[in-house]
């Protein structure tokens, strides 16, 4: 049986001329949206929340961001893009089912209108994964390989979290959070990877995972993909990452700071300025410190290295990083104190960026201020473990958890507990539940020299603005 002429005409991922997102709002939903249209594809989106900075981006490029409503899909769209944060009972998802619209993953869309075809660079681990993202486009901007990227923060060289570009490379931000309501394969998994980094493997996301296996067998499946011509780079360091690399049909390498590693880091030093550290007979100079950084900053030289760069053009870029908004960013100094924002919400992620302060500001008192916000960190599964990297602190502020009627009781960080464990071990700890509150607590103890670091996924109330405005006073 042949296919009409009609049916062969029929829009797909690839060919649909126009497309709606639902949860327009994300970042990478609402830069790739934007990429469509200039591409000449009529689109339009909605969401919950709409606000800047995402509405004002939408409205600048033309693109008008509706509340959810099924009528927002009356114009029988060629192709509907369902978010990430979408579920079931959303009335626009609800009716694309009842009129079997045609619908995808950003993931799938992004694989069919943007990756295919190009050198696809995917930079996963459970951390680091935007620090080495960020670094390793940078090093390639830098030299003029003009590379498309989407990482989920934003380096500050350039300026944006996504950019689409007629390079053959491509660096995607590897995320092993589920696709879709729909597909709850891991997100890598759609990314047609030419070459991965694996920085690392723990457990996290505990609200899609239930245990460490579970994580190892959704990395499992993008180490299944890498093609023969491609390659892997591991961390050889990691234990958990250790029993997924006895594989042949591809190139792996082991990075790290190990004997084991084929490539080795070694003779590392810290300043307040960066870190330094040997791979071979060159020096690397990079302006972040810590273990953790030497392993981001050696996974991007790496891959920047498998896209043809030298060690002087690699060295270049290193000179001109800029850092991410996020990742230990100073975002300011008054009375003496400064204030630095971090995006660790892990408890391995929390304890390397303490360690790290710790090696750029020797001598000086650091405070970890804490919001228990991520689905992982409001439950008790670390909850030994984030007792032992916020003592890394000498003094230490946990907020109320967030959202804590939605965690079944037994599943419930102990706060009491934690502050008990804290304290044990010789730092200072208060439990504080509000913004408002810590601000007025820490202001009034902070003293000159110290460094104030909040630890948050969220907006954390605006706190970091709110702790400089009350010091400056």
């Amino acid at each position: 049986m042949g296919f009409s002429a009609e049916s062969d005409l029929r829009p797909t991922i690839e060919n649909a001329r126009s497309i709606h997102f639902v949860g327009i709002c994300g970042t990478a939903m609402a830069s790739v949206a934007a990429a469509l249209k200039e591409r000449g594809i009529a689109v339009s989106g909605s969401d919950q929340g709409i606000y800047a900075p995402m509405s004002t981006f939408l409205e600048e490029r033309g693109i008008a961001a509706k509340p959810f409503g099924a009528a927002n899909l009356d114009h029988k769209p060629d192709l509907v893009v369902i978010g990430n944060a979408i579920s079931r009972g959303n009335s626009e998802a609800e009716f694309a089912l009842e009129q079997k619209l045609d619908y995808c993953s950003l993931p799938e869309l992004l694989k069919h209108q943007f990756l295919r075809g190009k050198r696809s660079l995917v930079v996963s681990g459970t951390h680091g994964k935007t620090t080495t993202a960020s670094l390793l486009a940078w090093l390639l901007e830098h030299n003029g390989l003009n590379p498309s990227f989407l990482i989920g923060g934003i380096p500050n060289n350039l300026g944006q979290g996504a950019r689409f570009t007629d390079s053959d490379w491509f660096v995607i931000e590897g995320d092993e959070y589920d696709t879709a309501f729909f597909d709850k394969r891991s997100k890598f998994v759609h990314y047609l990877p030419e070459a991965v980094v694996i920085n690392n493997l723990e457990f996290d996301h505990a609200d899609i995972f239930s245990s460490l296996a579970e994580i190892q067998t959704s990395f499992q499946r993008l180490i299944n993909i890498v093609p023969r011509n491609g390659l892997l780079l591991a961390n050889g360091d990691d234990a958990n990452l250790e029993p997924l690399l006895g594989i042949d049909h591809c190139p792996v390498r082991r990075f790290g700071l190990g004997d084991d590693c084929d490539d080795l880091a070694s003779g590392l030093a810290y300043n307040e300025s960066g870190s330094e550290f040997r791979l071979g007979d060159t020096t690397f100079r990079i302006p972040m410190v810590g273990e953790l950084n030497i392993r981001n900053a050696l996974a991007a030289l790496l891959l920047a290295r498998y896209a043809g760069l030298n060690d002087v053009q690699i060295q270049s870029g290193l000179d001109t990083f800029e850092g991410i908004r996020r990742r230990m960013e100073i975002r300011g100094e008054a009375g003496g104190v400064t204030v630095i924002d971090d995006f660790a919400h892990h408890p391995t992620a929390i304890r390397e960026t303490l360690k790290a302060l710790g090696q750029r500001y020797p001598g000086r008192r650091v405070w970890a201020i804490f919001e228990p916000r991520s689905n992982t960190t409001r439950r008790n599964h670390f909850q030994a473990e984030l007792a032992n990297s916020l003592r890394l602190a000498k003094r230490v502020v946990v907020a109320g958890i967030a959202k804590l009627e939605q965690i079944p009781a037994e599943e419930r960080l102990d706060s009491a507990k934690l502050m008990e464990d804290i304290r044990s071990a010789g730092a200072e700890a208060d439990y504080i539940p509000t913004a408002d509150e810590i601000v007025s607590h820490v202001t009034g103890l902070a003293a000159e020299g110290d460094i104030l670091c909040v630890l948050s996924n969220g907006g954390f109330g605006n706190i970091h603005q709110k702790l400089l405005d009350v010091l400056a006073k």
